[in-house]
Parts: structure tokens; C-alpha cells; sequence
């Protein structure tokens, strides 16, 4: 008896297991087609659309593990100097140790007075140990002004942020409101 047909999508592995994910032909809709039009941008940061060159020293550095206080906090230091912040939402490569070809994400980032330290979204397999070598890139929130003052490449934002949002369009005239009369609201 045919109970269901599907396809594995999404494999996903954690420390202890794997998860699959079985996704039925209704799947098929989900998939983006055309143009997304939304505030933030579309792109990820350093694809082909973005542009921006992530191997760039102003966005990626190398850095040596100076202690390991949990599975997702450590301290370190790097190559060059960053602002606190920077590479929250960017990316951690370790290059040696027990976590060594492993890629995670960063939560936050934060510079101390001698050092800085990472946040991790979610704790590694292996203990961090002092020494360990890595490489880390910048984040990216996606907004107009992110790409414009971090990364100057606002010719290749791919968002809409002056697209009015569901409250202009669900509005309705009143007298302390400009006048909508189909014309311009901004005066030429």
C-alpha cells in the first residue's frame, strides 16, 4: 500500500544525529521565482549579485584562539583591528585544532581591552583550545545603510527599503494627512 511519496530535501547534522527533511510535491511552490521585493536585500553577502570581495582584508582576517571559556564563547585575537560588531552574522572557519574545517556562524562580537571574543550561535563538537587557528568574515544585517557605510556597495543592494509597507497601503485618508490626490507626495 502507497502511503506517501516524497524527496529528501535538507540534510541537516547536529553533534549526535542527522535530520532529513521529506518534502511532498506541494514543495514545488514554495520555490522563489522572479524578483523578491522586500526591505532588506536578497543577496548574500559576497555572491555573485553583491559583490562584495569577502577575501578582502577590510572584511576577513585570520586569528589564533587565546582561551576557550564555553563551546561558543571564546577570546582571541587577530590580525588587525575591528570595530565591536563587525563580524556578528559573518563567518568562522577553524583552520587547526580539534574543530579544524569547520565552518560556523557568529553571533556576536566584541572587543575587550586586550583582546576580542566570539559569540557562536550554536556550540561546537570539539573543545576549543588555546592556539587554535581560524579565519573569520565579516556579517552582514542586510540593510541599506549596512551596505552603504560597512561595505560601500550600495549599487549592489538588493533591497526595496522605500517600498511603502503594509500600513500606507491599508491606510485611509484623513484630514491631518497630506492630500491623495494621485499626485506626488513629495513637492518637485
Amino acid at each position: 500500500m502507497l502511503l506517501d511519496i516524497a524527496t529528501i530535501g535538507e540534510v541537516r547534522r547536529s553533534e549526535f544525529a542527522f535530520t532529513a527533511e521529506l518534502r511532498s510535491a506541494a514543495s514545488h511552490l514554495d520555490q522563489e521565482t522572479g524578483l523578491l521585493f522586500q526591505r532588506l536585500c536578497s543577496a548574500d553577502l559576497g555572491d555573485v549579485r553583491c559583490k562584495v570581495a569577502l577575501d578582502s582584508p577590510d572584511f576577513a582576517s585570520d586569528g589564533t584562539v587565546l582561551s576557550g571559556a564555553t563551546a561558543i564563547v571564546f577570546r582571541a585575537s587577530l590580525a588587525r583591528t575591528y570595530e565591536s560588531g563587525f563580524f556578528a552574522g559573518g563567518k568562522l572557519t577553524f583552520t587547526s585544532g580539534g574543530n579544524a574545517g569547520v565552518t560556523c556562524q557568529i553571533k556576536d562580537h566584541t572587543v575587550l581591552s586586550s583582546s576580542i571574543s566570539f559569540l557562536l550561535w550554536v556550540p561546537l563538537a570539539h573543545p576549543v583550545a588555546a592556539g587554535d587557528a581560524f579565519t573569520v568574515t565579516a556579517g552582514c544585517d542586510k540593510a541599506l545603510t549596512t551596505c552603504r557605510q560597512k561595505f560601500n556597495n550600495l549599487a549592489n543592494h538588493r533591497g526595496f527599503p522605500h517600498m511603502p509597507g503594509n500600513d500606507i497601503i491599508i491606510s485611509y485618508p484623513n484630514s491631518n494627512d497630506p492630500i491623495f490626490d494621485g499626485g506626488s507626495l513629495f513637492s518637485s
